[in-house]
């Protein structure tokens, strides 16, 4: 295209700025140097500018229970609300708007989300609601979950008031290891949890999606308190380490029992699954090294265990591990969990049990894979009365196909 014709191109695009765009350009700009304790009052004063008033950042607990009010100037600071059963649990957990008719206007609910994890809600009230009102409103809480995020790698104001009970050394060092528990994108999602949260140890996961390979780890590292906690940070370094060299599963396997022996010792252990998923194809292998198999889920029904030959836990110096596979449909689910779900009971009672697992599974209908691990972990915790004597972690990895090339551009 020669000079005239990009000219003339560029001069029919409308690129002033509008009401909105500079409403969230003052955000946008002020964002890289802003500190965390004055991204609430700016939030406050650009709410206040379209007419809204009360407003209040709620951010999820580590127990996925309840959504805590984060304090700050500016901040309406009220009672946390339950993730269950309220308007802003809601929007937390379908990552949607929802409003909420009053006396005095209309209380709005905003799922805070960076990029598929939602982080918390945004609450606020307007007079009226329209449309415009919506769109400019859902890109600016979008903004605010990104700079949440980001500002809590450089501040613990954003971690305690997530808080609701003290946090063992070994949680601590546990919940600084883990990605985001959730990622969605149109063609995986993935959605993890722990427990119990202000106390784990051994148990942690890991993620990461590299062009069309969705890489997932789950370990149990064996001991408990800051022991286990300890030697799950090298067996989670050790594996962030090996994927990042672009091995096979064999030699990945391989690389973190060398690790763990050369740092432990033979006395020292971690029960681990590791795989890989073609989220192009589906095409599914896995190394599981002495966890309970994975459950395959279609149409919500556990359709069987993903067996494979027994491999030694890592750190015990196996043989090079036979690598399993298995062809995904779309729509299908495949469910890790490691033991301390299954093996806990009450104190002379039966263990709680995989056929019991596999019932509250298929009782779990039409739940995104985010609201499905929260809900079977905290079902299971019911069932249990509350009994956790060992760490337990749920992760569920869901393919959905096709691509996602739409994204790669805009239309104006």
């Amino acid at each position: 295209m020669v000079a005239g014709e990009q000219d003339h191109r560029k001069a029919m695009v409308d690129l002033s700025e509008g009401f909105g765009e500079r409403l969230l350009g003052v955000l946008l700009d002020r964002a890289h140097e802003m500190p965390p304790q004055l991204i609430a009052p700016l939030v406050a004063e650009e709410v206040g500018r379209i007419g809204g008033r009360d407003v209040s950042i709620l951010l999820q607990d580590y127990e996925q229970l309840m959504l805590t009010p984060l304090p700050g100037r500016s901040l309406t600071v009220g009672e946390p609300e339950p993730i269950d059963d309220s308007p802003a649990g809601t929007a937390f957990l379908r990552a949607m708007i929802v409003e909420q008719p009053q006396a005095d206007g209309i209380r709005m609910f905003l799922p805070l989300l960076d990029g598929s994890d939602q982080v918390g809600v945004l609450a606020l009230t307007l007079d009226t609601v329209d449309d415009d009102d919506r769109r400019l409103l859902r890109r600016l809480a979008g903004l605010v979950a990104d700079m949440l995020v980001t500002k809590s790698s450089y501040t613990d104001q954003f971690f305690q008031a997530r808080r609701r009970e003290p946090m063992s050394v070994a949680a601590e060092i546990q919940w600084s290891l883990l990605p985001p528990l959730t990622m969605i994108t149109p063609q995986v999602a993935v959605a993890g949890i722990l427990e119990p949260a202000y106390d784990i140890a051994g148990d942690s996961f890991d993620y990461a999606l590299n062009d069309d390979i969705l890489h997932v780890a789950v370990i149990d590292s064996m001991g408990h308190s800051l022991d286990a906690a300890v030697l799950a940070t090298v067996a989670i370094g050790a594996y962030r380490h090996a994927r990042r060299a672009d091995i096979g599963l064999a030699e990945l396997y391989m690389f973190m029992d060398a690790a763990i022996d050369k740092q432990f010792g033979p006395d020292h252990f971690v029960t681990a699954q590791m795989m890989r998923l073609d989220i192009g194809t589906g095409h599914l292998q896995w190394v599981n090294a002495g966890h309970p198999a994975a459950l395959l889920i279609r149409d919500h029904q556990v359709i069987r265990a993903l067996e494979s030959p027994g491999t030694l836990p890592v750190g015990f110096g196996g043989d090079i591990p036979q690598i399993s596979e298995q062809t995904l449909w779309r729509g299908d689910r495949v469910l890790f969990f490691t033991d301390g779900l299954i093996e806990e009971h009450e104190t002379g009672g039966e263990q709680f049990g995989e056929e019991r697992l596999i019932s509250s599974v298929e009782s779990i209908r039409g739940k995104s894979v985010r609201e499905m691990v929260r809900g079977l972990s905290h079902a299971l915790m019911r069932e249990r009365r509350g009994i956790t004597t060992d760490d337990a972690t749920l992760f569920l990895v869901e393919w959905r196909g096709g691509t996602a090339d739409h994204l790669a551009s805009v239309d104006v």
